[in-house]
């Protein structure tokens, strides 16, 4: 689970640089979008780590984190 928190951390700072550079308005709505997802994947994952525990429904809803969607 550690991996996955690194893992989901990296993908997190690496859309934040490209969303720094992004030119288009288009873009910049798309990788906020996508931004938006990974912060959430990452916090889940930390607040797993952490030991709580979340409802079923909760880790039903955020199945698939973690597969890569490119």
């Amino acid at each position: 689970m550690a991996k996955d928190l690194y893992r989901a951390q990296q993908n997190v700072g690496q859309l934040q640089k490209k969303l720094a550079g992004v030119l288009t308005e288009l873009e910049k709505n798309d990788l906020t979008a996508e931004l938006k997802f990974a912060v959430q994947e990452r916090d889940m994952l930390r607040r797993m780590l952490d030991g709580e525990k979340e409802s079923g429904e909760f880790r039903r809803r955020f199945d698939g984190f973690g597969m890569s969607h490119k």
